[in-house]
């Protein structure tokens, strides 16, 4: 996959990889039978996306998994599959960063569903899969290359889901 990003936000994505990470780990939370899902402070009222974030430095993807998990949702899981490993290139001009989502499935085990990092998020809420997936033309409205490619690996990882019963 390819996705073009404005200069803003190609250079907000390379800041955030100063501690050498290109990947992103995502997470499909189910809670009865709906999935959790986060809203950004800047996001649209009403726009959602599953949550995610970058391992930090030394951290390994199972720390990272429950780490962010719990910052972004308030939620403890029980962590139930490795689903998808999305390759894509974001580029801004000339400038090209490859970057690695690894997409899970979990379950909701416990907490409150309210973010810890507030900075980072100002709502959770509770989506059944359709509900998430009638929220691609949203994403893609907001004109960025990021959100853009968090429609299409919402929609990859739906189809999944959906043919695994």
């Amino acid at each position: 996959m390819n996705f073009k990003m404005k200069q803003k936000e190609f250079a907000n994505l390379l800041e955030s990889m100063k501690t050498g990470k290109n990947c992103d780990v995502t997470l499909f939370i189910f809670k009865d039978n709906k999935i959790v899902a986060i809203a950004k402070p800047w996001y649209q009222e009403g726009l959602y996306r599953a949550p995610s974030g970058r391992p930090k430095l030394n951290e390994n993807l199972m720390d990272a998994i429950h780490r962010e998990a719990l910052e972004e949702t308030g939620a403890k899981i029980r962590l139930k599959r490795y689903i998808l490993r999305i390759s894509v290139i974001f580029q801004h001009n000339r400038q090209k960063v490859n970057w690695t989502s690894h997409v899970f499935l979990a379950d909701y085990f416990s907490g409150n569903l309210e973010p810890i990092d507030k900075r980072e998020i100002k709502k959770v809420n509770l989506l059944t899969l359709d509900e998430l997936a009638s929220l691609k033309g949203k994403l893609l409205k907001q004109k960025s290359g990021g959100l853009a490619y968090r429609a299409t690996l919402t929609e990859e990882t739906i189809k999944i889901i959906k043919t695994m019963g």
